[in-house]
């Protein structure tokens, strides 16, 4: 088998692998102006806004971002020993790709979970009455999306390092 940097099939593993990388990383970077859409809306559309982008994020992104190093692990091997995993560039790559994963499953998902869910009660409790202040949950809603907005800035900085590292090759 033609195997190497020029061959047919390390092309279109290339192609796969920076297909899943715009799908899936492509999807996710701009939640937080999703996120503050649904707030701006607020109400049932607000959280109509938001259950679409977490949906998009959790069943159709996720998919795409698991595939990433796959197409990434495969390219490696088809390279001809051109790259491997003893490379500064692609260790790192993969370390922050875990960190990532992590942060997003650790964190992130629990709190837009957490943040969706009490959305939700406010919206069916209809309109906040003048008197008295708002809700408690109010207070945790801000929290919660203080919190989202925070993990989904460093996760977003992980993938600019994971592409400054894919091409400027540190380490080679």
């Amino acid at each position: 088998m033609d195997v190497g940097l020029n061959s047919g099939i390390y092309k279109f593993l290339l192609v796969l692998h920076l297909i899943t990388v715009v799908v899936g990383f492509g999807a996710v970077m701009l939640n937080g102006v999703y996120a503050a859409r649904a707030k701006k809306t607020g109400g049932h559309e607000g959280l109509a806004i938001a259950e679409a982008n977490t949906f998009v994020s959790d069943r159709v992104a996720e998919l795409f971002i698991y595939a990433v190093p796959v197409f990434g692990i495969l390219l490696i091997l088809v390279s001809d020993e051109v790259w491997g995993f003893d490379q500064t560039w692609i260790s790192l790559s993969f370390l922050l790709y875990f960190i990532g994963i992590g942060l997003s499953h650790g964190l992130l998902r629990p709190t837009v979970k957490k943040l969706n869910a009490l959305t939700a009660q406010l919206a069916a409790a209809g309109p906040m009455p003048s008197a008295g202040g708002p809700p408690p949950e109010v207070a945790e809603v801000e929290a919660l999306g203080k919190r989202a907005g925070a993990v989904g800035a460093v996760l977003n900085v992980i993938v600019v390092l994971v592409i400054f590292l894919m091409v400027w090759k540190p380490g080679l």
